[in-house]
């Protein structure tokens, strides 16, 4: 990797720098667009007491759900996590601090903080549970709550295309938080299904420019679907 070819051929220098106690920012959502490469090398590094943001904890054996079986998440904080019995079973036995927050904020939480704004209001929350311990004002006669951006020291995302450089394209529905993911790690790590040549890609089409983007590795995807429903043609 030289000036701006950000292009890294191994999990391990794309993931070098990761120590134990970081703050972990990862892109998808369920296990669409999740970097799975990327989770899997930080299971193999053993690192632990991670701090890890993102809408889910993956499910069991898979995505974010591999980082359980060692117990190397100490903090999760995500939207939904109804998917994972470990999950389920650490935080009832108070091995994993768990810290749920609103899908949209979780979303603006990471936004702001890639922007450099510290804390923003919302209306989300006030009157429940999310509320509590948090700074509440009245404006234009609503109630808002004080809600503190998130940063990260990695942030791990997950694109369908990228140039050496860093600029990335996403696919459908597998955008969902990477974009925001991506502007929000003090080192961002971006897995690709293909590296393009600089000046391939349309740049009216680029989600993510590559000012964002720190390392770029291609990446083999398993692309596990969640639940599989099917239709029984005898009816």
């Amino acid at each position: 990797m030289a000036g701006f070819d950000k292009v890294v051929t191994s999990y391990s220098e794309a993931m070098a720098g990761l120590t134990d106690g970081m703050t972990v920012i990862a892109g998808g959502f369920g296990l669409c667009g999740i970097p799975e490469g990327l989770i899997a090398q930080i299971k193999r590094q053993g690192t632990r007491d991670l701090t890890v943001v993102s809408n889910n904890c993956g499910i069991d054996g898979f995505g974010l759900g591999v980082l359980l079986e060692d117990k190397q998440i100490s903090k999760m904080i995500a939207s939904y996590v109804g998917e994972n019995a470990l999950f389920e079973q650490q935080l009832l036995s108070g091995e994993l601090d768990v810290e749920l927050t609103p899908q949209g904020t979780l979303a603006e939480k990471m936004r702001a903080g890639g922007a450099g704004i510290p804390a923003f209001y919302t209306a989300t929350g006030v009157g429940t549970v999310v509320a509590e311990g948090k700074e509440t004002r009245h404006i234009n006669g609503r109630d808002y709550l004080l809600e503190p951006s998130i940063t990260g020291d990695f942030a791990i995302i997950k694109a369908y295309k990228a140039d050496r450089y860093g600029n990335c394209i996403y696919r459908h529905t597998a955008m969902n938080f990477n974009p925001m993911a991506a502007t929000a790690g003090k080192i961002t790590v971006l897995e690709v299904e293909e590296i393009v040549e600089p000046g391939e890609l349309e740049p009216s089409q680029i989600h993510t420019p590559g000012i964002y983007i720190d390392r770029v590795i291609k990446g083999e995807f398993e692309k596990r679907i969640e639940k599989v429903t099917t239709r029984d043609n005898n009816k």
